[in-house]
């Protein structure tokens, strides 16, 4: 028998939730760290998973990741999704309860802006409420061209707002602001914000289409959303 795990690092209580999330998936799956690493081809050492759950640090998302993939059984019937989005929530809550600054205490609410300085502001202010994402991952959480690593540091430092709506919304996703219904009020915020602004008034349409287009899949998700539980509450009243 192996000695005793070493109790997980209270000292950041985000991050030790973190920690013991992955912990209780190991144990599910009834694997050490050793045979973790071996089910895995070595791609991790046993070194970085047990790191990875004494809760003394905040892992990669890549480790994290790879953590619960290993850890899944047959067991559990609710598939990787519903895990993954967890640890992604407890992973997001632990980088930023040690990588943001005190004054941000909640994620901005873009229907409060109404102008440019305010909607930057605010991009910076999701930027580390996301847990300070490095401009590497946001490249390639991005994809391909559609938010370079000089451009986001621009933005993230507040010397400059984003082009256009692509580069807006790949920066926001990679913020982890996902939602068509999230996504339109940041771009309504924008057309609000680049109205007022003379120096970007030659640019507002593509901002205006941009918002109308993303509006019109929020609305088309709903609808989807909507229509399944209409149709069984008509199955159950015939």
């Amino acid at each position: 028998m192996g000695r005793p795990e070493n109790n997980v690092d209270q000292t950041v209580p985000a991050r030790a939730k973190l920690a013991e999330y992955l912990r209780e998936r190991r144990r599910a799956a009834g694997l050490t760290y050793s045979q973790m690493s071996e089910v895995q081809g070595g791609r991790l050492s046993k070194a970085t998973f047990e790191r990875a759950a004494s809760g003394s640090t905040v892992p990669s998302w890549d480790t994290v990741e790879q953590f619960i993939a290993v850890t899944l059984t047959e067991k559990d019937v609710f598939g990787p999704e519903v895990f993954l989005t967890r640890g992604h929530e407890l992973w997001v809550r632990a980088r930023r309860a040690t990588r943001a600054p005190y004054y941000v205490r909640k994620a901005p609410d873009p229907t409060l802006l109404s102008d440019t300085a305010g909607f930057l502001r605010a991009l910076r202010h999701q930027h580390v409420w996301a847990g300070y994402p490095t401009p590497g991952e946001m490249e390639l959480t991005a994809g391909p061209g559609a938010l370079p690593k000089t451009t986001t540091r621009r933005i993230i430092a507040g010397d400059a707002l984003p082009v256009d709506p692509q580069q807006a919304l790949a920066f926001l996703r990679a913020c982890y602001v996902r939602g068509e219904t999230e996504l339109e009020l940041w771009l309504a915020a924008a057309v609000r914000a680049l109205r007022d602004d003379p120096s970007r008034s030659k640019s507002l349409s593509k901002w205006v289409k941009a918002h109308q287009e993303m509006a019109r899949q929020a609305q088309e998700k709903e609808i989807a959303s909507v229509t399944p539980l209409r149709e069984q509450e008509e199955q159950r009243a015939a």
